[in-house]
């Protein structure tokens, strides 16, 4: 062998024994915020690639927080060692942080059509328009980011155009199944394709990182065509009004709604910026072209009650959505009344439970039906079951399994699956491990720092030491004011003024909880002694502690204290 051929060899093979490694910083011990980075190289070298990028919605354990954003503080400062972000699919648990986050970045952005219109309306209300490097990637097509060959595989999912994503790195060959299911009749896209993921087993499916949400549920998911079956059988049935809440993005199940009104002589009508959004960013790319036409909700009050179907956002009982504003009465347009139908076209995401039964409680006492998929097959997953997972197992036949979006129990439970079924080896890791995928065997080999940011109004704080820590204590145990005036020599000069914020007028003994309070602080100034009611930290703290105290005695509760003191 020549000089020359044997350097190449030697270069090839150098390729082939570089580290990868796989560091999830939202999505595993979780569902949604979802933000999965695969590296390449060894560690002071590293190059990174950034697979989604997405929210989570906050619920009554942050008060005040509408959207929790990952903690990105690692990849940041890995700077130009980060080559870029590839997207699956244009769900917000996916893709919703790139407008709050990407100046920290500011790499290229790769998605498809569809999640690329929906991104581009996110960056234009953020500001950012024309100042991301959006790349279009076609359907199936593969592509470079830096020093990742990647390749989109189309699969079936609740939203147009999901990805698998492809990583060919140092020699090996990943896959990742971004949200997925095997859906053989989907309304919007083409099912699965069998024959490249045979191609793929053959070329050598090294890791498959992979969907977990729904490996608890036996047998396979029903398709999207038998929902739109179901739909049309309740839609027909119904005599007054229907109206029908689904995801905005689920546009094959916006087209199975508006197909099963025109069959049921009913007009449409999208009530809801999100789904208009949604459509229109659909029509962009080429769906919803042979549709009915839909209607906006200025024209609700115009067409018979008999002949009118809504399609609605608020799904998960959001506040501010379409169908919560309806329930309570206060939406401008729409109003629903007795004897008219609501249908439940979607699952209810744990954390939204309470929120949902309000909706669904306040459209029952206004004699509304409720319709849900325990009621009629009215929703179908997006997420595969385990003989889904099986056959994905097959196709690809991955020497290694890692778990991903999915809790604790659905990560493991995956594992245990996958070793079931014949997959040599799993690995479970969790938001913050270091996982290297290579050389194997696949192991944890390090941590890397990982959170939550809170978007609290026009801010981006941190989740552990930001204001909804406070506010989280203050909505468990009130707060208590207490206002000292006192001179140099520590005597109270003035009335002690105290103010109390959801605590409890009477305490347990029946006496005023008030009276309480002014009774301990008076306590404190006849047995502290003077030269330590002259020191101001020593009386503030003397005070802090008696007034929690006598509080918990009364009601079983301390709220939160403050004191003020005035030194004249």
């Amino acid at each position: 062998m020549s000089d020359q051929s044997s350097q190449a060899e030697s270069g090839r093979a150098a390729k082939r024994l570089q580290e990868i490694v796989f560091l999830p910083l939202g999505g595993c011990g979780e569902i949604g915020m979802n933000l999965y980075l695969y590296g390449l190289g060894p560690a002071h070298k590293r190059q990174w690639l950034m697979v989604d990028f997405g929210i989570k919605f906050g619920d009554e354990r942050d008060p005040g927080i509408d959207v929790i954003l990952p903690d990105i503080s690692f990849i940041e400062e890995a700077g130009r060692a980060l080559q870029g972000i590839v997207l699956t699919h244009a769900h917000e648990d996916h893709f919703g942080a790139v407008a709050h986050l990407w100046p920290r970045l500011k790499v290229p952005v790769y998605a498809t059509a569809f999640a690329a219109r929906l991104l581009r309306r996110k960056l234009a209300e953020a500001g950012l328009e024309g100042d991301v490097p959006l790349h279009e990637i076609g359907l199936d097509q593969r592509f470079d980011v830096g020093e990742f060959d990647c390749e989109f595989l189309s699969v079936t999912h609740s939203i147009p155009e999901p990805n698998a994503v492809v990583i060919r790195a140092g020699g090996h060959m990943l896959v990742h199944t971004g949200d997925w299911k095997i859906d053989e009749q989907p309304v919007i896209g083409n099912p699965i394709d069998e024959d490249r993921l045979s191609d793929l087993r053959k070329e050598g499916c090294d890791v498959l990182i992979c969907d977990s949400t729904n490996v608890l549920r036996d047998g396979s998911s029903p398709s999207e065509g038998e929902v739109a079956d179901g739909l049309a059988e309740v839609i027909r049935s119904a005599a007054k009004r229907v109206a029908v809440t689904t995801f905005a993005s689920n546009v094959g199940r916006v087209a199975s709604i508006a197909r099963a009104a025109d069959a049921c002589d009913r007009h449409v009508i999208i009530v809801g910026r999100a789904l208009r959004n949604n459509i229109e960013a659909a029509k962009e790319t080429g769906y919803l072209r042979d549709m009915p036409e839909f209607h906006d909700e200025d024209n609700y009050g115009y067409i018979p009650r008999e002949r009118v179907l809504c399609i609605c956002t608020g799904s998960q009982g959001e506040m501010r959505a379409a169908l919560s504003r309806i329930a309570q009465g206060s939406h401008p347009q729409v109003e629903f009344e007795e004897g008219d139908t609501v249908i439940f076209s979607s699952r209810t995401i744990p954390g939204n439970e309470k929120s949902v039964a309000g909706v669904q409680n306040a459209l029952a006492a206004s004699g509304v039906k409720i319709v849900t998929a325990d009621d009629a097959l009215v929703h179908v997953t997006g997420h595969p079951r385990r003989d889904e997972l099986k056959r994905m197992y097959d196709w690809l036949k991955p020497r290694v399994l890692v778990p991903m979006h999915g809790e604790a129990r659905h990560l493991w439970e995956q594992a245990r699956f996958a070793k079931e079924c014949g997959v040599p080896d799993s690995l479970v890791v969790r938001n913050g491990d270091v996982a290297r995928l290579f050389p194997q065997p696949a192991t944890i080999v390090d941590e890397a720092p990982w959170g939550r940011l809170h978007i609290d109004g026009r801010l981006t704080v941190s989740s552990t030491d930001g204001p909804a820590r406070e506010r989280r204590k203050l909505s468990f145990n009130g707060v208590v004011s207490v206002s000292l005036v006192v001179d140099k020599n520590g005597d109270l000069k003035d009335d002690v003024q105290v103010d109390m914020f959801g605590v409890p007028e009477l305490g347990e003994d029946g006496q005023s909880l008030e009276d309480t309070v002014l009774d301990v602080v008076e306590d404190v100034f006849d047995v502290l002694p003077k030269a330590k009611r002259r020191n101001d930290e020593v009386l503030e703290e003397f005070v802090y502690q008696a007034v929690r105290r006598a509080i918990d005695r009364q009601w079983g509760k301390k709220p939160l204290c403050m004191v003020s003191l005035h030194r004249i």
